[in-house]
C-alpha cells in the first residue's frame, strides 16, 4: 500500500495555518505555498538522493567530502495550477532537478480528470527519482491519472513521491489501491470529502487562491 508520511515540524503546521485561513491575502498565501512545499520535498528527499564522495581542501586541510551527483536523474512535475505554488521552492532543495509540467483539470460535475497538458518526456531517464507535487489530495482521480502517465514513461512506484499540503483518506485508498510502494508527503491529513469533491476542512481551492483568481 501507499505509505503516507505527515512530518512533525512546527513550520510546517504554521504554513497549513497559514494556508488555511480564509483570510489570508494572495501575496502570503503563495508565499506559504512555496515555503511548505521546500520543506516537505525536503523531508521527502532526506532518504532517496544519490551522492557522490571525494575530498575537498578547506582553509585548514584536506576533508572527506560529500555531495548531491548531479548525473544522477531527479525530476520535479507539478500538476497544475496549484502545483506550481507548491514546486516554486523546489530547487532550492532539489539543485540538479529537471521539471515537467502536468496539467490536469476536474470536472466540477462528474469529478472526472481531465489532461489538458502533457510535458513529460517520452521516457523517463533509467533510476529517475520523481516527484509529483499535487497540493490537494481530496478523491484521487487527479494523482491517479497523473501516476499513471508517469509509470507508462518507465517509472516503478517506489521511485515516486507525491508531495501534498493536504491529503484525504479517498485518495490514499486510491494510491495504495493502485500504486503500492509510493510514498506520499503531506502536510497534514484531513478526514472528509464532500460532495462537491473538497477537503474538509481542507484550504478551499488551493488554485484560486495561489493565483488570486
Amino acid at each position: 500500500m501507499a505509505e503516507v508520511f505527515v512530518p512533525p515540524h512546527p513550520l510546517i503546521n504554521h504554513w497549513i495555518s497559514v494556508l488555511r485561513n480564509e483570510q489570508t491575502p494572495t501575496s502570503l498565501y503563495k508565499n506559504a505555498m512555496g515555503e511548505l512545499g521546500r520543506l516537505l520535498i525536503y523531508e521527502a528527499s532526506r532518504d532517496c538522493l544519490p551522492t557522490t564522495t571525494g575530498y575537498v581542501k578547506s582553509p585548514m586541510g584536506v576533508a572527506s567530502a560529500e555531495f548531491i551527483d548531479p548525473m544522477q536523474p531527479v525530476a520535479v512535475v507539478p500538476i497544475l495550477r496549484a502545483g506550481l505554488g507548491l514546486a516554486e521552492q523546489a530547487s532550492s532543495v532539489l539543485p540538479a532537478m529537471k521539471t515537467y509540467h502536468l496539467g490536469i483539470g476536474r470536472d466540477e460535475e462528474t469529478l472526472q480528470p481531465t489532461v489538458y497538458l502533457n510535458k513529460l518526456p517520452t521516457k523517463f531517464p533509467e533510476g529517475s527519482r520523481v516527484f509529483v507535487v499535487d497540493p490537494m489530495l481530496a478523491t484521487g482521480g487527479t494523482v491517479v491519472a497523473a501516476l499513471e502517465l508517469i509509470k507508462k514513461r518507465g517509472v516503478e512506484n517506489t521511485q515516486i513521491k507525491v508531495i501534498s499540503v493536504v491529503a484525504a483518506p479517498p485518495a490514499i485508498r486510491k494510491l495504495s489501491e493502485k500504486f503500492p510502494g509510493v510514498h506520499v508527503y503531506a502536510g497534514i491529513v484531513d478526514p472528509v470529502v464532500n460532495e462537491k469533491g473538497f477537503i474538509v476542512p481542507g484550504l478551499g481551492d488551493a488554485g484560486d487562491r495561489c493565483f488570486g483568481t
